[in-house]
């Protein structure tokens, strides 16, 4: 029977032939943490006497806060600068960039290659077709400390792109159409293979969109069949022979779909939802503040050069703010080198460090209350990138819209910006109010296969790590400090940390906790005392967390819709039932064997020695 590329990338790196849901150890060739997360990974090694497997495969990488420009983050870079002294490990400090892309330029990694990351993003490996996928700190402490991870082998989903898009569109217009295609979950657990004659014509840099944004649609990674261009690139980056990996002609795919492209033109992402997408012409006129235009999906050399393209000779419209960050300072200097930045500048571009930028709260590209941007990024969840709303479109429409001031696409820029109107008296001095936060200590964990507890029932779907746990608070590494935060993102349950008692049980729709690799989005529940989460479906990133962390989590399809907040129940591990008091029984998956054992001695690395 033959393989996809992630069954035969999974298998060369676990040492046999392997198949969708076969639970392996995987050698993972670079091992990467970055400034966000990186201090938990080093604090997990020590807290577990760990040492480091192959110093020389692993890396850490501060792309979240170049400039060191919030405190804690200065600290937490400090810290792993010291101990990547001590163990001998590459730093791409600071002046580097995003570490993603680092890992390829820098060649860290090749095409049928494996590579762990604390970002959510490291998915972007698919486009050189590797295997990247972004952990928690205690999947990548296991990985710096052993070299390898468990891992669930995913089901395949082959896609194929039909026809061509309008000329003026981009590979991020094409990417938001799959996204609206696929939703938040439409590839939930599954690696899907893109193919069609548009694929195969694909740069680099617009696999990297493609890619970067599986996140968004719930996969665990979109790998392109590398062409020769890319094979080349990576020859070039690596200095090693290039062994790419092919699907099979007869491998088997657990769903195959269709997605027509044909004629598509620009399109964009409403405000706080990246599924939510449009045409651009829909959204036209709509009056903006700011534009960023950067990070991982859309800050390579290429993506700025198009951008720039549209702002030559022209200006920003006068009050509109235009942001500009650049993925590494490899692309900076080149911008630097050809006269782009010029280009930028004389536009009235604010131009950033190299690195993630408006993702991560410490560095340009966040926006205030009320404020209105357009953005290249690849989420636009609520708080996200600041307190603002986001929409999320390509590098040309991003500077077309600066120039505007409203949003447009790059071929119809209107002769004249349009200017700020003067607000109205009722429309001033307004301000985000204060949201009120709970605090509650953590209690010590039983390790029962059986438990009991008042259900808080959250009807809703796609519930991300934003909402769960914002990164506002990322810098946050006690968790006896995290649990205050809970929900405090999520509309309606802001208060949710001081309701909450231990032995309380949350249950849930699907896909919880999509979206960021942050531990604390689960720890912070375990600092409540919440004794299990129920989800029709979990984000595969929080799931592995979750369970890493010896957080009881189960998934039940059908939750019961009569089910309401107060209810006892009792959750069997084991059986993977719920039962109400009622003795009605609501059937779920039981804990595999590596959960259970992994939950019973109360976490991945607990009683580890290297």
């Amino acid at each position: 029977m033959g393989k996809t590329i992630i069954e035969k990338i999974l298998g060369n790196h676990a040492g046999r032939a392997v198949s969708a849901g076969d639970m392996v150890d995987i050698t993972i060739d670079a091992r990467v943490a970055r400034d966000f997360g990186g201090a938990n990974v080093v604090k997990n090694i020590r807290d577990n006497g760990l040492g480091i497997a192959d110093p020389q495969r692993t890396f850490f990488t501060f792309d979240c806060n170049p400039g060191g420009s919030d405190q804690k983050y200065a600290a937490n870079q400090q810290l792993c600068r010291l101990f990547a002294r001590e163990q001998g490990i590459q730093v791409y400090d600071v002046d580097s960039g995003i570490g993603t892309h680092i890992a390829i330029d820098a060649g860290l990694i090749g095409p049928g290659e494996t590579i762990v990351s604390t970002d959510s993003h490291a998915n972007i490996m698919g486009a050189i077709g590797a295997f990247g996928q972004g952990m928690g700190d205690q999947d990548i402490a296991h990985a710096f400390a052993f070299g390898n991870v468990w891992f669930k082998v995913p089901p395949t989903m082959r896609v194929r792109l039909e026809g061509q898009p309008a000329a003026n569109a981009t590979a991020k217009d094409v990417t938001l159409a799959l996204v609206k295609h696929f939703g938040a979950n439409g590839l939930l657990g599954y690696a899907a293979e893109l193919y069609g004659p548009y694929v195969d014509q694909l740069d680099l840099p617009s696999r990297v969109t493609i890619s970067s944004m599986c996140t968004e649609m719930g996969g665990i990674i979109v790998l392109f069949p590398p062409n020769q261009a890319v094979l080349d690139y990576c020859t070039q980056a690596t200095g090693r022979t290039i062994k790419p990996v092919y699907a099979d002609d007869d491998a088997t795919y657990a769903k195959e779909d269709t997605v027509d492209i044909s004629g598509l033109g620009p399109m964009l992402a409403r405000p706080g939802h990246p599924d939510d997408v449009q045409p651009v012409a829909e959204a036209a006129g709509t009056k903006i503040d700011s534009v960023f235009i950067g990070s991982c999906t859309n800050g390579r050399y290429e993506d700025l050069k198009a951008a720039a393209r549209v702002l030559e000779g022209n200006r920003i419209a006068p009050g509109v703010v235009l942001k500009i960050v650049p993925a590494t300072d490899a692309v900076w200097q080149k911008l630097l080198e050809d006269g782009t930045l010029t280009v930028f500048k004389h536009a009235g571009a604010l131009i950033g460090n190299a690195g993630c930028a408006g993702c991560a709260a410490g560095q340009i590209g966040q926006n205030g209350p009320g404020e209105v941007t357009v953005s290249t990024g690849n989420r636009n969840f609520p708080g996200k990138q600041g307190k603002g709303s986001v929409y999320l479109a390509s590098p040309e429409t991003a500077a077309a819209s600066a120039i505007a001031g409203v949003i447009a696409p790059a071929d119809a820029i209107p002769a004249e910006p349009v200017r700020f109107e003067k607000p109205t008296p009722a429309e001033k001095g307004t301000a985000a109010r204060a949201e009120a936060r709970g605090s509650s200590e953590q209690t010590a964990a039983e390790r029962p296969a059986q438990v009991k507890g008042r259900v808080w029932v959250i009807r809703q779907d796609n519930i991300d790590t934003d909402m769960i746990y914002h990164n506002r608070y990322l810098t946050v590494t006690d968790p006896a400090e995290m649990g205050q935060y809970a929900l405090d993102n999520l509309a309606g349950w802001e208060d949710f940390a001081k309701k909450c008692k231990p032995g309380d049980i949350i249950i849930t729709g699907k896909n919880f906790g999509c979206g960021s690799s942050r531990q604390q989005a689960v720890d912070c529940f375990k600092t409540l005392g919440v004794v299990a989460l129920v989800a029709e479906s979990f984000g595969a990133i929080y799931e592995r967390n979750a369970i890493n962390a010896g957080m009881p989590i189960m998934s039940v399809p059908a939750t019961g819709s009569d089910l309401k907040d107060g209810e006892e129940v009792e959750v069997d591990f084991r059986t993977g039932t719920v039962r109400r008091q009622s003795g009605e029984q609501i059937q779920g998956t039981a804990f595999s064997e590596t959960q259970l054992a992994i939950y019973q001695r109360g976490g991945l690395l607990a009683g580890r020695r290297t």
